[in-house]
């Protein structure tokens, strides 16, 4: 195999997108060559951009076993994305998967095991693994460079939404439609780029959720969490849609200082003496470490990014280059919101793993409740009637 056919499954914004750049043959050995969406207007709107250039399916069956294409790329709606996975490991196809990996994790658990049946490639779009300042962030904690992990201080609040952001799709900020809010939404990167910087995972979570605080919305757009490590150290994770102006500031403090990601820089607050050597050694009373700001060197971008991924994942198709993101880890940042939520929803700590059956049942009640539940129903019943 010289190059990897691709198969687009969706073509709404984040479809777009990557037919962008895959239409101008921008990733090397990756040749878009057929697209799939149930909506006849979207396919329309290849067809007027691009002509007979792709092979363009109606539907995922014939999509499916046309056999035109060697890896599909999965840009649907949340719930989706395990179930056209799943699918596509058993006709034989390789897998790139958009963010987030699923809505919970016991449905993600499944596609991951479908993925290891299968032995084809499996990615996830997390294209801020990308981006050179968490790269360098993850090679200073991994390396033994800021010592060990104490910890973890992430403020992301600058993902101001209007209602009217809310209100242009009836799925959207709904259970039904989207599985949750900001947690689920906006903030996957974030979730598994929390994990992926330190290399390591919470052991328990306790968090606290506002449920349409700000925006008249049924899930939740604010909210603020606590964790704790293994190791000892602990976290916080605090993040909305309803503040502006908003703040996105990531700290790291290690045994040997601080390390702060935040308006496109990287700081090292070095210790010059480790804190646990200082404090066995230093007898003066009041005091501290000598410490050195060091403002870390790192590329003026923000990294490939999304044609990033897909270049990595054809790479690993056709020559076994490591994959940046292994599909099987969107199951991590994935558990951390769902942890948060059912915290929120027991009013309790959740351990991890956290218990996916108990999960699972409390979405399906804020599922059965869900607005956009009901108006689907609505539609189907007038279509079905015809009387209204």
């Amino acid at each position: 195999m010289n190059k990897v056919r691709i198969g687009i499954v969706g073509i709404g914004n984040m479809g777009k997108g990557h037919l962008n750049y895959l239409s101008k043959d921008e990733v090397k050995g990756g040749e878009l060559t057929a697209i799939v969406d149930i909506d006849p207007a979207r396919l329309d709107w290849v067809r007027e951009h691009h002509g007979d250039r792709y092979v363009l399916f109606d539907n995922l069956n014939d999509f499916f076993a046309s056999k035109a294409f060697d890896a599909v790329l999965i840009c649907t709606p949340h719930y989706d994305h395990p179930t056209v996975a799943i699918q596509a490991f058993e006709h034989g196809y390789h897998v790139l998967v958009e963010k987030p990996a699923g809505v919970y994790t016991k449905q993600v658990r499944e596609m991951n095991e479908a993925a290891a049946r299968s032995g084809k490639a499996f990615g996830i779009m997390y294209n801020q693994r990308t981006n050179p300042l968490y790269q360098k962030l993850r090679d200073l904690i991994t390396s033994g460079e800021l010592g060990q992990v104490r910890r973890t201080n992430w403020i992301i609040t600058n993902w101001y939404r209007s209602q009217s952001y809310y209100d242009s799709g009836g799925w959207r900020a709904t259970w039904a439609g989207e599985g949750g809010g900001v947690l689920l939404n906006q903030d996957p990167h974030q979730l598994d780029l929390w994990q992926w910087t330190i290399d390591m995972m919470p052991q328990r979570v306790r968090a606290f959720c506002h449920f349409g605080k700000y925006r008249n919305i049924e899930v939740e757009d604010d909210v603020t969490a606590y964790v704790e490590y293994a190791n000892g150290a602990t976290g916080l994770f605090v993040t909305t849609t309803g503040e502006a102006p908003g703040t996105n500031r990531y700290e790291v403090t290690g045994d040997n200082g601080k390390i702060v990601v935040e308006d496109g820089k990287l700081t090292f607050w070095r210790l010059r003496t480790p804190e646990p050597e200082f404090n066995a050694t230093w007898k003066g009373g009041f005091g501290s470490p000598e410490v050195w700001k060091c403002e870390i060197p790192v590329a003026k971008s923000e990294g490939a990014q999304h044609k990033g991924i897909t270049q990595n994942f054809v790479d690993y198709v056709l020559k076994g280059t490591p994959l940046l993101a292994p599909g099987e880890e969107g199951i991590k940042g994935l558990t951390l919101s769902n942890a948060m939520h059912l915290s929120a929803w027991t009013d309790n700590w959740v351990d991890l793993p956290i218990n996916e059956d108990l999960y699972y049942e409390k979405l399906q009640e804020r599922i059965k409740n869900s607005t956009h539940k009901k108006e689907m129903q609505e539609l189907k019943h007038m279509d079905v009637s015809g009387t209204h």
